[in-house]
């Protein structure tokens, strides 16, 4: 294991098993905690809550590309929020090694959906603000995860987006993957036919040990 532990973003399409994922690393770093490794903060979907507190719903982003902008400049915002709360963390326990994060989606997820939804130029405008190049920098020297789309749990639970098919879905982990390489973020691909959480949480432990990265 590394001696600062590197965070963990786990991203990609809508229902491709992050969240699962993300709990089956919690309480793997939790159980295997260390003096050079200690337990993660972890920062689960931060999209939910917008959505909630300010009155959206998944619908809106097909509906209307002006409120599709809006809010995914919220998520952005609360995404970095979530991140910098964490490094507020760190330096207020300088006697403890550095604190890290494992993040269920991450600064790309409104990009991603702006590309898709708004246009290119609304994703391009979301990249130059200050909240994504400081989420970008700490994305570099993380592990990127992006659940391929494809799993057979496919399921509406009535607040994300959904795909309206299989071809929009892989078209989703398609521009995940592109906004990845056009902002030289290195990533890996976690294949959707691994479909057991141990599967799963065995892949992401063996790259975060001897990253083999895209």
């Amino acid at each position: 294991m590394p001696t600062t532990p590197r965070n963990i973003y786990i991203i990609g399409a809508q229902s491709t098993g992050k969240s699962t994922l993300v709990d089956a690393l919690e309480a793997h770093f939790r159980q295997n905690t260390s003096s050079s490794l200690p337990a993660p903060t972890v920062i689960r979907e931060v999209a939910r809550a917008v959505l909630r507190d300010h009155n959206f719903t998944a619908q809106d982003i097909r509906d209307s590309p002006t409120r599709a902008l809006e809010l995914q400049r919220l998520i952005l915002a609360a995404q970095a929020k979530a991140e910098g709360e964490v490094k507020n963390k760190a330096s207020l326990t300088p006697s403890t090694p550095s604190s890290w994060l494992i993040s269920d989606r991450s600064a790309i997820d409104p990009v991603v959906y702006a590309w898709m939804y708004v246009g290119p130029e609304a994703a391009k405008a979301l990249m130059e603000s200050t909240e994504w190049r400081g989420m970008h920098d700490r994305m570099a020297g993380s592990l990127v995860v992006v659940c391929e789309a494809g799993v057979e749990w496919l399921t509406d639970d009535g607040v994300r987006l959904m795909p309206t098919g299989k071809s929009e879905w892989a078209r989703t982990h398609e521009v995940f993957c592109q906004v990845l390489e056009e902002a030289s973020m290195r990533y890996i691909v976690l294949p959707c036919n691994l479909g057991q959480t141990e599967e799963r949480l065995d892949f992401v432990l063996r790259n975060y040990k001897s990253p083999g990265l895209v």
